[in-house]
């Protein structure tokens, strides 16, 4: 049966060949629990085709927006999910302030598990078989200082790709991640190679589906300063 839940959107990131949009639900105009739209593809990436207004446009961060949804679709952690209708238009409601956005922010005592770094993160991955005992896979955190590094991970290796990655501390606690917000690595992108100060930012992170190495990874999916939220 369709149901259309009314959410705010805090990630319109990267995920393979589509995007992964989740965001927080509306009742009342209180933002409540977390609602991640998946596709029914095995890798539940959504597609241009099955987020986007009757006028073709994509939504943006910090819309307010009518998703409809058929059944809930809980994945390991990803306990959010909801199965989206592929035949249905999404709609566009309004949009949220930077003070409303604030308001929302989730405390939790630190990130999941902090017990497993890679090479160039930190405290960024928790293994598969501690994920599936985890029962959220969503935060928003309103920090007070965010940093941007902007480099190629692998050019030792042959791999002259560059990337994004957030450094910030939570509860005191150093975390070095990736970002997979699109808007975010289009502008940082085309910078030089560096370390960029950002101040005082929302984040949305999500902690994603196991990659083939068997772990989960720690993923900035949408990083929104006050001058982006446009207050």
């Amino acid at each position: 049966m369709l149901l259309v839940k009314q959410l705010v959107c805090l990630a319109n990131s990267r995920k393979l060949s589509g995007r992964c949009v989740a965001g927080k639900e509306l009742i009342k105009g209180r933002a409540e629990r977390w609602v991640r739209p998946v596709s029914a593809r095995p890798s539940e990436e959504v597609s241009e085709q099955e987020r986007q207004y009757s006028d073709g446009s994509d939504p943006r961060v910090l819309d307010v927006i009518n998703v409809p949804l058929l059944e809930p679709h809980p994945k390991s952690c990803q306990v959010e999910n909801w199965l989206l209708d592929p035949d249905s238009y999404w709609g566009f409601v309004g949009r949220m302030t930077w003070h409303q956005l604030t308001a929302m922010a989730d405390a939790p005592s630190i990130l999941w598990l902090n017990t497993s770094s890679t090479h160039h993160g930190q405290n960024d991955r928790v293994a598969l078989a501690d994920a599936k005992q985890l029962h959220c896979s969503l935060y928003l955190l309103h920090l007070s200082m965010v940093s941007l590094r902007i480099f190629a991970p692998g050019v030792d290796f042959g791999n002259p790709k560059r990337r994004v990655q957030a450094i910030f501390q939570y509860n005191a606690i150093q975390y070095r991640l990736w970002v997979t917000d699109p808007v975010i690595e289009r502008e940082y992108l085309a910078k030089p190679d560096a370390t960029y100060p950002l101040g005082e930012c929302c984040v949305t992170v999500s902690l994603g589906e196991p990659d083939e190495d068997g772990f989960c990874y720690k993923l900035v999916a949408a990083l929104i300063t006050p001058d982006r939220a446009g207050s």
